[in-house]
């Protein structure tokens, strides 16, 4: 069951995610827009130019902010990623379990997993 629901929720975080591609790629290009122009804007030496970029600036800064789109998408991969590693788990992991028993076979078990992970 715990595997059925993994998948379920994975396979929406891929449909969001493939959803918010384009405004994620948009939001990639405007912050790299960004920081293009906060370079050109510290080497400006006149102030029409420094004005200029900060116009130019404020425009790039509204395109980013209306690409939130982009920050559900973002949440979208960081969910899957999170699905794949979860995916990946044994609930019995022998690691995970703690042993309070002197068995030796039970202790040599664990000891072995940890080596071998």
């Amino acid at each position: 069951m715990r595997k059925f629901m993994l998948f379920i929720g994975g396979l929406i975080a891929l449909l969001i995610l493939l959803a918010n591609l384009g405004p994620m790629v948009l939001l990639g290009v405007s912050v790299w827009l960004l920081y293009i122009i906060f370079k050109k804007f510290l080497k400006s030496d006149s102030t029409a130019g420094k004005i200029g970029w900060v116009i130019l600036g404020l425009v790039v800064l509204s395109i980013t902010f209306s690409n939130m789109f982009a920050v559900v998408g973002l949440a979208a991969a960081y969910a899957l990623y999170l699905i794949v590693t979860n995916w990946k788990k044994d609930e019995n992991d022998p690691v995970v379990a703690t042993v309070d028993e002197d068995d030796p076979f039970t202790n040599f078990e664990r000891q072995w997993a940890e080596i071998n992970n």
